[in-house]
């Protein structure tokens, strides 16, 4: 058993890669209806076919821009900036599409690459940026909460299936909880993350998020695939 990105997870089951789209969720109320509904238990369960059986999402916040040189209020300010992004396609189109410059790189390398101006800029959520001290070189953070991409709990299928009827109990029981001891983990961290950010002398900006969804619209027009535009519909379609 292991906790992993839904990112990570794309390479195995395509489905996760929706996740990632920019702005598919509207708030952290509905992340968490579609996560914990019908939609995610049927995202977790096709990693089966894999070997990999999702047990739960872990909340792993929204992602938002911090740069080095100068503040972001709008998509243009990200214009010719480069950006590290996870290697990713999704994330890379929507950095692209908001006019930066989308460059991958595994994140123990950023703190030297932004140190040595190789990247503007990056994206992920708070306690992050906190626990990787890049606030000790980027002091913009623009909450433009582009992304939520989840963490999830994987078991093996063998492991699971050597399981008796009372321990797949126990198992699911423990999840449970798990999952809901981690959503108030995950605040508090994110409560204290932003203090510490203010703290070290960071500039937090909240931004007109219209204005970023209206540029990333190609970034959902490009999957063509039938199966992921209806999923996308129906994520959209829960309230």
């Amino acid at each position: 058993m292991t906790k992993v990105s839904a990112s990570t997870m794309t390479n195995f089951v395509p489905e996760y890669g929706v996740l990632s789209i920019p702005y598919l969720f509207r708030d952290k109320a509905h992340y968490f209806k579609v996560l914990e509904g019908q939609i995610g238990k049927e995202i977790l369960n096709k990693g089966a076919d894999y070997w990999l059986k999702g047990l739960c999402f872990f909340d792993a916040g929204s992602r938002s821009f911090y740069t080095k040189k100068k503040p972001v209020y709008k998509p243009e300010d990200l214009k010719s900036l480069k950006i590290r992004v996870m290697n990713d396609q999704t994330m890379m189109k929507m950095v692209k599409a908001l006019g930066g410059s989308p460059t991958p790189m595994s994140f123990g390398e950023l703190y030297t690459a932004l140190q040595q101006g190789v990247v503007d800029g990056a994206e992920n959520n708070a306690p992050s940026l906190v626990s990787s001290r890049h606030f000790e070189i980027c002091k913009y953070y623009t909450l433009d909460a582009h992304s939520y991409v989840p963490d999830l709990l994987i078991a093996s299928t063998q492991f699971l299936d050597n399981l008796n009827q009372e321990e797949k109990k126990w198992l699911q029981n423990a999840v449970r909880i798990a999952a809901n001891a981690q959503k108030k983990f995950w605040k508090d961290s994110e409560k204290e993350s932003f203090k510490i950010l203010r703290k070290e002398g960071v500039q937090i900006i909240v931004p007109d998020k219209l204005l970023f969804i209206e540029k990333t619209k190609e970034v959902i027009n490009s999957f063509s695939d039938p199966a992921k535009k209806s999923l996308i519909k129906r994520i959209k379609s829960v309230h």
